[in-house]
């Protein structure tokens, strides 16, 4: 069986996206790694080819700009590192610059990847999701996050990256045939210093809307208020070791009351249906294939 990695950056040292943690995550499952590099304004370039020249192979790419609807940009470039792996791959594992892989999950993906390795029916394999805010000790805990997505596809080149690279789709925008992995991804992209933050959140807003947009809604100042959300809970277990060091240079405070829930009277609804009822009325971007059954 082999496995390619693959992932697509630009300014990541600008923003301070964990790409290096996240590539380092999930290189022990690839027998190589394509990153797609974007012109970037900081050293991006050199941090990614000191991650594992062995391993690695990096396409240098130029965004364009104008594909803002619905961030059609960001699948641009994962389609771009995803066409640039050999034939010869099996399964392909996609990892985006502020998401992370528990070490102690690789060893259930590299199993279930060899379990489905032989079953064409199986298009890729679906994940949790833990999405850190503010801090490295919270997560969100409505279900209006999606809390599943798919991050190992087949190497069907007729598969394509899907709106603004969430998850994936195949030809005639199909969703795609998964199996569900106990596995999680821990997604760090908006865990960062309220400054850096700021930054961020307007460089994501430039991917999607024109300056006019941006001028009207994105607030003024330096830093961002990590207030204006919904609801959280505290994180207890452990993180990925990749980012233990991360962690430990932290230098904010984030402040949360737990009771506290923003979320809307209609998200509120579908939490109630979904936790109590298991009527899940939000939007799946895959087609589960159940335990013990094929397509």
């Amino acid at each position: 069986m082999k496995v390619t990695g693959f992932t697509f950056v630009r300014n990541a040292v600008k923003y301070d996206y964990p790409v290096v943690e996240a590539i380092r995550s999930v290189l022990p499952l690839c027998d190589d790694f394509v990153v797609a590099v974007g012109n970037s304004e900081d050293g991006t370039l050199e941090m990614i080819r000191q991650i594992d020249p062995e391993k690695i192979k990096i396409i240098n790419t130029v965004w364009d700009d104008s594909l803002r609807e619905g961030g059609k940009v960001l699948a641009a470039e994962t389609d771009k590192a995803f066409q640039a792996i050999d034939a010869d791959s099996d399964w392909c594992f996609y990892i985006q610059g502020d998401e992370v892989v528990h070490e102690r999950d690789l060893d259930t993906i590299r199993r279930a990847m060899l379990q489905w390795k032989e079953d064409p029916s199986v298009d890729g394999l679906l994940f949790n999701y833990l999405h850190f805010y503010g801090s490295y000790d919270y997560i969100r805990d409505s279900n209006r996050w999606y809390k599943k997505e798919i991050r190992v596809i087949r190497n069907n080149k007729h598969i394509y990256s899907y709106r603004d690279a969430q998850g994936f789709r195949k030809e005639d925008n199909q969703k795609l045939h998964v199996k569900a992995v106990d596995a999680y991804i821990y997604h760090y992209g908006c865990v960062k210093n309220p400054r850096q933050m700021k930054l961020k959140v307007e460089n994501s807003a430039r991917l999607y809307h024109d300056n006019d947009w941006i001028e009207k809604n994105i607030s003024k100042g330096e830093e961002f208020d990590f207030g204006e959300t919904d609801s959280f809970k505290r994180f207890t277990d452990t993180h990925p070791q990749v980012m233990w060091k991360r962690i430990a240079e932290k230098n904010w405070d984030f402040n949360y009351k737990e009771s506290q829930n923003r979320s809307s009277w209609k998200d509120r609804f579908k939490d109630f249906l979904k936790d109590y009822l298991h009527m899940d009325l939000y939007y799946r971007n895959y087609i589960v294939i159940p335990p013990g059954r094929k397509r």
